[in-house]
């Protein structure tokens, strides 16, 4: 019996390592899936009427910007930033981070050329939407962009004039050429349908996506009347929807009025701006588009005028959206860019603080009557040891403490209109400290 029993444990020993050792690399690396679901359960955003909901509650939003999470997903070195500033953002109660989910033929490029993709970038892509999820961010993910940065639409159009097949060397051809579109429409599949591979969720399937936007801010000024921008956003709208019907989708436009809408004299910034091919109205809406997009530059908007006058415009612009959103198109309407630039003549750190502070109280009180003014993303916010990817707008909000206390008590102060949801893990402790 002895020399049996030091015989299974001679063997039962090593059989029981090898079983520790297996279940270790399962639980650290077999398991990495599961550990990215340990975050806050989120549901998908919807709408009703002119309201964001989750989950039979109204969704108000404070959030911000960080277009470079992918791209600095991209790379070992820089990747930390990545969760730091999504950890960093949830801290402040922020709910929402808009991002690219787009890089053309760029450095560290999604899409290397039509339909060719960096499996090593859109891994890094799973990793900022597992991140955001992890912390309770929902993230409002755009698809391309109408200016040169990170490929956009003029890289589109070069690859097709490359191929002998484009129809037109202008950058506006994105917008109808059939070859492009054909390629836009093959990036747009590819993302809704890619698996993520490191929580295992389909894109169209998860609920950590807030929703799509069309185009960063799409002009079409070959066509100021608007016609060709309407024909691509219903096409292009319609084929989303076909394949993803989970998330909402917005635009992406800056709220410019069309030449043919009565508003454009009072209410946009100069006379330019009718005349860019978009049209907030008409865009908005398109049936397949969910909400609508506004942003907020008065500095680079309008010339000549001093801190109060920009100050009145802001007003104004965000007043008249918001109308529009209530009466004339019954969505939400959403400031997905809101910022002020430091390179203003005679700029003051508290000239900015003022700017954030209008356009927070106007969503504040818009939100308190339940009216269509559905949140704000402040352009941008970055973590420290960034500035080489700063621009004039980019703030380490903890670096002015006046900046992050109206960041903060925003988030509360929406939390408590919509009933406190508890987005995230923080926001308890957060809200209670301001109460």
């Amino acid at each position: 019996m002895y020399k049996k029993m030091v015989a299974a444990n001679g063997l039962f020993y090593p059989i029981l390592g090898f079983a520790s050792c297996v279940a270790f690399l399962y639980m650290s690396f077999g398991d990495f899936k599961l550990s990215y679901h340990q975050g806050p359960e989120l549901a998908f955003v919807t709408r009703n009427g002119t309201q964001f909901m989750v989950e039979g509650r109204p969704f108000y939003i404070n959030g911000w910007n960080s277009f470079w999470l992918m791209d600095h997903s991209a790379e070992d070195d820089r990747k930390p930033r990545v969760s730091a500033m999504l950890q960093a953002g949830a801290k402040m109660g922020l709910t929402v981070c808009r991002t690219w989910a787009f890089n053309d033929g760029d450095y560290n490029a999604l899409q290397v050329s039509p339909g060719k993709f960096d499996e090593g970038v859109f891994q890094a892509l799973d990793y900022v939407i597992a991140e955001a999820g992890r912390h309770g961010v929902r993230l409002l993910l755009s698809l391309v962009n109408n200016l040169k940065a990170y490929g956009g639409k003029t890289q589109y159009v070069k690859w097709a004039w490359e191929e002998g097949i484009g129809l037109s060397s202008s950058n506006d051809s994105f917008f109808f050429d059939p070859t492009i579109k054909r390629y836009f429409k093959n990036y747009v599949k590819t993302i809704l349908t890619r698996k993520n591979t490191i929580t295992g969720i389909v894109y169209m399937n998860d609920p950590t996506i807030f929703a799509w936007e069309l185009m960063n801010e799409p002009r079409c000024i070959t066509d100021p009347s608007g016609d060709t921008l309407q024909e691509w956003i219903e096409e292009m709208s319609a084929f989303v929807k076909s394949i993803d019907n989970n998330h909402l989708l917005t635009v992406g436009l800056e709220g410019f009025y069309g030449p043919k809408n009565p508003k454009r004299l009072t209410v946009n910034p100069e006379e330019w701006a009718s005349n860019l091919g978009s049209d907030f109205i008409r865009n908005s809406k398109v049936p397949d588009i969910d909400f609508a997009s506004v942003h907020i530059y008065p500095d680079h908007w309008i010339q000549n005028q001093g801190l109060e006058e920009k100050l009145t415009f802001v007003y104004k612009w965000m007043q008249s959206h918001i109308e529009d959103g209530h009466y004339e198109l019954n969505k939400p309407v959403f400031f997905t860019e809101y910022g002020f630039s430091n390179l203003n003549k005679d700029f003051r750190p508290d000239h900015r603080d003022r700017f954030y502070k209008t356009v927070l109280d106007v969503i504040y009180k818009s939100a308190k009557r339940k009216r269509a003014g559905a949140g704000a993303l402040v352009w941008q916010l970055f973590v420290e040891e960034m500035e080489e990817f700063n621009d004039d707008f980019g703030i380490v909000p903890w670096e002015r403490p006046s900046t992050y206390r109206f960041l903060t008590e925003q988030s509360c102060k929406l939390a408590r209109i919509q009933g406190d949801p508890r987005p995230n893990q923080y926001f308890k402790d957060l809200c209670l400290r301001r109460e």
